[in-house]
C-alpha cells in the first residue's frame, strides 16, 4: 500500500488479524533461551501491531545471505508455511536491506517487513499527540525513502534503461521528491515544539524533575499512576504508550515531585525512531533523578536493564543520578525479591515496589524524599507583598519551616531545592540568604528571631 504523503501521521499499518510467520536467523553462538526471548518479543510485538502470528522459522547461521538473509532451503521452507497458514505477511526480527526484503517478497510472493517498520508502525498506532504523530512519521519516512524502488518495481518494468525512463521511474523521482518536502516540513514543525519544549523546561528549573524510564511494558506507567493518584494509560502491551505524560506528586514530605512517564524502550530500537524522538529524549537528559523501572518477575530482566543502560548512554543520560525500581515484586516469592534486588545494585540504588499491593510503593516513596532533600538548602528568603506567585512557589517545591510577616514584605525559612534558591535569587525584589550550607539541618533553630512564628518541621 502506497502512503500519502500528503497526509500527517500516515501509517503503514496492517489490518487487525492478519496473518504472519515470524522468522530469524540468529548466530550460531547465540544461546536458545535467548533466541526464546527475542521470537517471544517478537510475537508480543506482532500482536500489538495486529497481527496473528501463525508459526515461527529460525535458521542458526554464522552470516546473514546478502540477497535474502536466509539461506535459501530456510526461504522455501517459510514459503510453504506461509502457504499451510495462510499467511499473507513475514515478519523478520532482524533489519533487512532494501534489496534483501524486496527479493524476499518475491520468494514469498507475500509481504515482507522487518523489526524496525513493525516497531515503526505500533509507534503509529499508538502516537496520540501532534508532536508524537510528527515524530513517528519522520522516523518512517526515513525508513521508506531508500525502499521506494522497491515498491515502484511492477511499473519500472513497463520501461526505462539507459535513455529512457519508464512510467516507474518518473513516480519514483516524484515520490522521492515528495517525501524529502514533507520531511523538510516535520523537521521544522518539530523543531518549533522543541523550543517551545525548551520554555518550558526552563520554567520547571528549581522543580524536582524526575524520569521514569524503563524496558517497554516493565510497568512505567503503573507507577506513575498510583504516585501521581491520576489516571493514566496502563495496558499489558508492548509500547501502550509513546507519548510523554508529567504528573505532580506529593511526596509527603519535603515537597512536590514532577514525574515524567518517557517512551519504553527495547533491544534494537530504531536509530531513526530515536533520532525523531530527540525532544522527548532531551526531557530524559534535562532530569534530576532517573527512576530505571525493571520488570524483577520477567526471567530477562538483566538484558532489559542492560539495554536501558546502553541507550540512555547513547542518548546523552548515562550520568544522570538513577535509582533503580523492581517492579512486580508481588508476582515473587520473598527470596526471589531479595535476589533480584541485589543483583540490580549494579546498575544503581535499587528498591522493590509493587503497584498492587498496600504500602507496596513507600520504599520509593522514601527513596525519592531522600533524593529531594540532598538536594535542598535551608534559606532565608525576603518577597515583597507583590510576590504572591513567587511564594506560593517555594510553599510547592519545598518545606516552609517558618514565616514571618511586615507591612511590607514577607519572610520565609524554608528548605528547598538549591536550582529554586538560584531562580529566586535572580528575581527583582526577592532576597536569598543561605541558612546552613548542609541541606537537611533546621537551621531556623539556630538563626530566627524572635518575631518568627515557627509553623511546621516536617523532617
Amino acid at each position: 500500500m502506497t502512503p500519502d504523503w500528503a497526509e500527517p501521521g500516515a501509517k503503514t499499518g496492517r489490518g487487525s488479524g492478519e496473518v504472519a510467520v515470524l522468522a530469524a536467523a540468529p548466530l550460531r553462538d547465540v544461546p536458545q533461551v535467548v533466541v526464546d526471548d527475542h521470537m517471544a518479543e517478537l510475537a508480543r510485538l506482532a500482536d500489538t501491531a495486529g497481527a496473528r502470528p501463525a508459526t515461527t522459522i529460525v535458521q542458526r547461521i554464522d552470516a546473514p545471505d546478502s540477497a535474502t538473509y536466509l539461506r535459501s532451503g530456510k526461504v522455501a521452507q517459510m514459503r510453504e508455511a506461509m502457504r499451510k497458514h495462510g499467511a499473507t505477511l513475514a515478519i523478520f526480527d532482524e533489519d533487512l536491506s532494501p534489496a534483501q526484503g524486496a527479493n524476499l517478497e518475491k520468494a514469498l510472493g507475500n509481504r515482507v517487513i522487518d523489526r524496525t517498520e513493525l516497531i515503526l508502525d505500533i509507534f503509529a498506532l499508538r502516537a496520540r499527540t501532534w508532536e508524537a504523530k510528527r515524530q513517528v512519521e519522520l522516523a518512517q519516512l526515513h525508513y521508506l525513502r531508500p525502499r521506494l524502488r522497491r515498491m515502484w518495481a511492477h511499473l519500472s518494468r513497463e520501461g526505462g534503461g539507459i535513455g529512457a525512463r519508464g512510467p516507474g521511474e518518473q513516480q519514483l523521482e516524484t515520490d522521492r521528491r515528495l517525501i524529502d518536502r514533507r520531511i523538510a516540513k516535520l523537521k521544522r514543525d518539530l523543531a518549533s515544539v522543541a523550543a517551545s519544549r525548551q520554555t518550558r523546561r526552563r520554567a520547571r528549573r528549581g522543580r524536582f524533575n524526575v524520569v521514569l524510564v524503563g524496558y517497554t511494558n516493565a510497568g512505567k506507567s503503573s507507577i506513575l499512576r498510583r504516585l501521581s493518584m491520576t489516571k493514566t494509560l496502563v495496558e499489558d502491551r508492548l509500547f501502550a504508550t509513546v507519548d510523554s505524560t508529567t504528573r505532580a506528586c506529593d511526596l509527603g514530605g519535603p515537597g512536590m515531585a514532577f514525574l515524567t512517564d518517557t517512551v519504553g524502550f527495547i533491544r534494537k530500537l530504531p536509530h531513526h525512531l530515536v533520532a525523531s524522538f530527540r525532544a522527548t529524549m532531551e526531557e530524559v537528559a534535562d532530569a534530576d533523578l532517573l527512576l530505571h523501572v525493571i520488570d524483577g518477575s520477567h526471567p530477562r530482566w538483566e538484558d532489559q536493564a542492560e539495554t536501558v543502560v546502553e541507550t540512555l548512554q547513547a542518548t546523552g543520560a548515562g550520568d544522570i543520578p538513577v535509582i533503580c525500581v523492581a517492579t512486580k515484586s508481588d508476582r515473587l516469592t520473598h527470596r526471589e525479591e531479595r535476589d533480584a534486588a541485589l543483583r540490580a545494585r549494579r546498575f544503581g540504588r535499587t528498591v522493590t515496589a509493587s503497584t498492587v499491593e498496600r504500602g507496596g510503593l513507600e520504599g520509593l516513596k522514601e527513596a525519592l524524599r531522600d533524593a529531594l532533600r540532598a538536594r535542598m538548602v535551608v534559606v532565608r528568603i525576603r518577597f515583597p507583598v507583590s510576590a504572591g506567585a513567587l511564594i506560593a512557589e517555594a510553599h510547592r517545591a519545598g518545606e516552609v519551616l517558618g514565616r514571618a510577616f511586615t507591612q511590607d514584605d514577607t519572610e520565609l525559612v524554608a528548605r528547598i531545592p538549591m536550582p529554586l534558591a538560584g531562580k529566586l535569587a535572580q528575581e527583582p525584589g526577592v532576597v536569598v540568604e543561605t541558612l546552613k550550607a548542609r541541606p537537611g539541618e533546621h537551621a531556623h533553630e539556630e538563626n530566627r528571631e524572635k518575631r518568627w512564628e515557627v509553623t511546621a518541621s516536617l523532617t
